[in-house]
């Protein structure tokens, strides 16, 4: 091979990288850390993407919620946090757990009638935020429409010996910014949707992850996105989130030019990922209900993927914990 091809051949690959590095730098934030948010590892800080339940018929429209302290010498407090989807309102409670013990608690016993999400933060006794990296957790979800998946809890590490930084007002602040806690994401990504034209009602939740849990816990604000087709085609679109976005993937949601169901006809796929205009940290998770009767066609959930992160912050009040 002459040195002109070699030369010709290490443009080529060089051009390949910069295209690759490219694409990376497209999406805002910083590439994923060594404290990686995930629902398949233990933290101090566990989310729960979505839960909700009926009064009226819970058969229907309900969540069971599990927590588990995988420390086997030593017991924790749980501050929990219940965040209204659509008032940003916060209700909150304690619970103790044991070395090695795991409980469930039914959103119908706590919070009836309320969709939204759940946030648990281990705490001293005194109600101070501590760094007790063993919780581990997931959720049954079943909603009236007929979706119904088992999510994991999204764990945060505590970094710091002593995670919560103290304020003057009986409150901490979770600083999730990789020095007291994880960071948490801020491009997500939902892959292979399928096609509504094929019976499926993707249901998307959306939370932000940040604000206080004092007076009402913040919105995500303006969301822009990319819609792919199975050609590699992006089509944006943008929406406006509360503290909880929740919509089914539809020509209505979200708003592109072709519609959804051109983008993503029957019998293909394609995928998405988005991220607040500002930057603000948001976690979320998909549901997929299928209508047809056909071979292909599957119902479930998961939790949403994290491309890249960056630092947020909720704020706690702090005060002495009190267990049943």
């Amino acid at each position: 091979m002459t040195s002109r091809k070699l030369t010709q051949m290490f443009l080529a690959l060089a051009a390949l990288v910069m295209m690759a590095m490219s694409a990376l730098a497209a999406d805002p934030g910083t590439v994923i850390p060594s404290q990686v948010v995930s629902d398949q590892k233990a933290g101090s800080v566990l989310i729960y993407n979505l839960y909700a339940s009926s009064s009226t018929d819970p058969s229907k429209e309900n969540t069971r919620i599990n927590i588990t302290n995988t420390n086997d010498t030593t017991g924790t407090f749980v501050h929990l946090f219940f965040v209204d989807g659509n008032t940003c309102a916060v209700a909150d409670s304690f619970i103790c757990l044991s070395k090695s013990q795991t409980t469930s608690i039914l959103a119908s016993d706590v919070d009836p009638d309320v969709r939204g999400y759940v946030v648990a933060v281990t705490v001293n006794a005194d109600g101070t935020p501590s760094k007790f990296n063993y919780l581990i957790g997931d959720e049954y979800v079943k909603l009236a429409s007929g979706h119904a998946a088992n999510l994991g809890a999204e764990a945060i590490e505590a970094v710091a010996a002593n995670p919560g930084v103290p304020q003057a007002d009986m409150t901490a602040a979770l600083l999730f910014n990789g020095i007291q806690y994880g960071p948490v994401p801020r491009v997500l990504a939902l892959d292979s949707i399928a096609s509504p034209k094929d019976g499926n009602d993707t249901l998307l939740v959306v939370n932000r992850i940040g604000g206080s849990l004092v007076s009402g816990a913040s919105g995500i604000g303006s969301i822009f996105g990319i819609l792919f087709d199975e050609l590699e085609s992006g089509y944006s679109f943008s929406v406006s989130g509360g503290c909880q976005l929740r919509a089914s993937l539809s020509d209505a949601f979200p708003r592109t030019t072709p519609r959804l169901t051109n983008v993503i006809p029957a019998g293909s796929t394609g995928w998405m990922k988005f991220w607040a205009v500002a930057d603000r940290g948001i976690l979320g998770a998909a549901i997929n209900k299928n209508t047809s009767a056909s071979a292909t066609s599957f119902n479930g959930g998961h939790n949403l993927h994290k491309l890249t992160y960056t630092a947020d912050a909720y704020l706690i009040p702090v005060f002495t914990a009190m267990c049943s």
